[in-house]
């Protein structure tokens, strides 16, 4: 883990209430893998004067954020993150310009596993979840896989766009109002697709992962589902132990803590 200013490199509405932004911060990018997030404070010294204040908790904690793709840059390597605007940090995050610095620390926790020999993955993305998924899914196409991915939103103005993921990548959509793709839960394909694949990958809402947990198990033929968990998180380095979760462990269950331990989990270990 490494702490330091991330420059903006660009930053724009990528669609609905959608935003990337990208970053030039080696530092926080070297080593990174799919799955794995950064740590950002999003506040700067610059916005608090101009607010007529002196505080530095507002907002009080930093914003864990999935790492979404990275790049070559003019001077090293870029990182980029993708987030809703939907409270003071990301609304804050969404107006940053060229040259804006924000602090951070990271690679955190613990990413996606790819199994040696899987050759047909399944990602399902439920919202935002999508996120992190995009570059799981450029690294496996880059390393042979077939991939399918399930995009599922509320409606039309929250789907990724299919034409920035990798030709080769296969798109199913779902939306809860039928605006594009099927009508329906993101959780109907994948129980179609589940024992087509030799490993899933899921990011989503909490309800979304649990179905799919349950897809997994009612499922003839075994199939691992890594999911990344959300909770709200202090520190991201396991100091606080604000993002305690329960999960089966072999002889019962236990505490584990998403910045360190996960954010990963094997589905049915959790639900």
């Amino acid at each position: 883990m490494k702490l330091a200013y991330a420059t903006v490199v660009e930053n724009e509405r990528l669609y609905g209430e959608t935003y990337i932004t990208w970053f030039r911060a080696p530092a926080l990018g070297n080593g990174a893998y799919p799955g794995q997030f950064v740590m950002l404070r999003c506040t700067d010294d610059a916005t608090l004067r101009a607010a007529g204040t002196t505080r530095i908790d507002d907002p009080l904690l930093p914003r864990p954020m999935s790492y979404h793709r990275l790049r070559d840059g003019a001077d090293g390597a870029e990182w980029a993150i993708l987030y809703d605007v939907v409270g003071r940090g990301t609304a804050w995050l969404a107006t940053r310009k060229t040259g804006d610095q924000v602090y951070g620390w990271g690679p955190l926790g613990r990413g996606y596993e790819l199994a040696r020999g899987s050759g047909n993955l399944l990602l399902l993305a439920g919202g935002i979840g999508v996120a992190p998924l995009v570059w799981l899914a450029e690294v496996a196409v880059a390393a042979g896989n077939n991939v399918t991915m399930i995009v599922g939103g509320r409606s039309s103005e929250h789907i990724f766009p299919s034409k920035l993921l990798p030709p080769e990548v296969e798109v199913v959509v779902t939306t809860d109002d039928g605006s594009a793709g099927r009508s329906g839960l993101a959780t109907e394909p994948f129980a179609e697709l589940l024992e087509w694949c030799d490993q899933a990958f899921a990011c989503g809402p909490t309800a979304m992962l649990r179905a799919a947990a349950g897809v997994a198990r009612k499922s003839k033929r075994r199939r691992p589902v890594q999911v990344l968990l959300e909770e709200r998180m202090g520190c991201g380095t396991g100091i606080c132990y604000g993002c305690a979760v329960e999960v089966r462990v072999r002889g019962g269950r236990a505490m584990k803590l998403v910045c360190r331990d996960g954010p990963r989990f094997e589905a049915r270990d959790v639900w």
